[in-house]
């Protein structure tokens, strides 16, 4: 079977489902930003990281699947988000333990593992945007999922925040 099917040649794209929308539609550009975040961390899975952490980022891509279905109409739960949320507080908590008290800006550069974590930030960053413009025009997405998909998405750039941090201990660059 072919990876393509021609249906998208004019400008639009299938929902779970079968319903055929605009690709510049406004929930195709969320799930496809949410997707191309899932990408970059894949970027970084494949760097000189510690193991806990790429199996801690693998999870964040499962958690991001997830997401995606639920963006894209499919019946999916998000219950792995939330638990992942709580978790995700407890790792940043312990990192910050082990990091210089942030006085000053820093700069987005450094090591190339701290530098593709500012990048996957920025990415987090862009998704939570396009999420919150979708998310509060739609009404097919039940308020409690809503809440879930922003809460993860804004403790994951704090998240690669602090990994940057973390890979860069010792050649931060102030701003």
């Amino acid at each position: 079977m072919a990876i393509y099917t021609k249906t998208g040649d004019k400008g639009t794209t299938a929902l779970f489902g079968g319903k055929r929308v605009s690709k510049n539609n406004q929930q195709i550009k969320a799930y496809g930003v949410v997707d191309e975040l899932s990408s970059v961390i894949g970027v970084v899975i494949s760097k000189k990281i510690d193991k806990e952490d790429g199996e801690f980022l693998t999870t964040i891509q499962k958690n991001l699947y997830a997401m995606m279905g639920v963006l894209c109409n499919a019946k999916v739960s998000l219950d792995s988000l939330k638990s992942h949320t709580e978790a995700t507080e407890d790792y940043i908590d312990e990192q910050e333990k082990t990091l210089p008290e942030l006085r000053n800006f820093i700069l987005p550069q450094g090591t190339e593992e701290s530098a593709w974590f500012h990048v996957i930030r920025t990415v987090c960053r862009r998704a939570e945007r396009s999420l919150v413009g979708f998310l509060t025009k739609d009404n097919s997405i039940e308020a409690s999922q809503k809440e879930v998909m922003l809460q993860y998405l804004n403790r994951m750039s704090d998240l690669f925040f602090i990994m940057a941090r973390k890979y860069n201990q010792g050649k931060e660059v102030l701003a």
